[in-house]
């Protein structure tokens, strides 16, 4: 049985530089749920990891079972955003609303997340299991670039892209603020988390 991975088949979406560059995103379909606030206070943050993976890893097992089809569960990822985005730079957390996701593959549906969605709750209490949906993202033309280093060092990087390389590159943003974490942050010393910085755009 042949087992898919996204980052080592879409390597040029998985696999970013440490400067920017320019993507085109296909069109994709998560599991994911909303929040808001500090992610490093917030209990609802927690919850919503642990619902995905739970059910990420559910609806996993089912699609070998259904479809005698693998694949490797793909990284959690993050869209964020705020009434005033210069919350980002100034790591005001408080301010901050985003959507959780874990990629799904597209040969699965909402009948199989649905199920797999009930099969997680009758095996472990998941508070924020009602709350995930079957959803699509189509961001198309996307700058990104890899960081390596703390969540809170971002703030620099992000404002070199919206203050420098959008501007001139006549770009303007489209969509919200996207990352992708590729390292396991329980496991994973500060210094060395990677993360996707990526952001939908479109010529001015």
């Amino acid at each position: 049985m042949d087992k898919l991975d996204f980052k080592k088949d879409q390597k040029e979406l998985y696999s970013p530089g440490k400067d920017f560059r320019l993507v085109t995103v296909p069109p994709m379909q998560f599991l994911e749920a909303d929040g808001h606030g500090n992610p490093n206070t917030s209990e609802w943050y927690g919850h919503v990891i642990e619902a995905l993976y739970s059910v990420s890893y559910t609806v996993k097992f089912a699609s070998k079972k259904q479809f005698a089809r693998d694949y490797v569960v793909g990284p959690l990822e993050g869209l964020w955003w705020a009434n005033d985005m210069s919350a980002f730079t100034r790591r005001a957390k408080d301010e901050w609303s985003w959507t959780l996701m874990i990629r799904q593959p597209d040969w699965l549906g909402p009948d199989q997340i649905k199920d797999a969605m009930q099969q997680a709750a009758a095996k472990k209490e998941l508070p924020a299991v009602d709350s995930l949906r079957f959803g699509s993202l189509d961001e198309g033309l996307s700058v990104q670039v890899m960081h390596v280093g703390p969540y809170d060092d971002e703030g620099p990087v992000l404002a070199r892209l919206h203050d420098e390389y959008l501007p001139a590159n006549n770009l303007e943003r489209t969509g919200r603020h996207h990352e992708i974490y590729l390292s396991d942050a329980r496991r994973t010393e500060p210094a060395k988390l990677k993360t996707i910085l990526r952001q939908p755009v479109r010529r001015a």
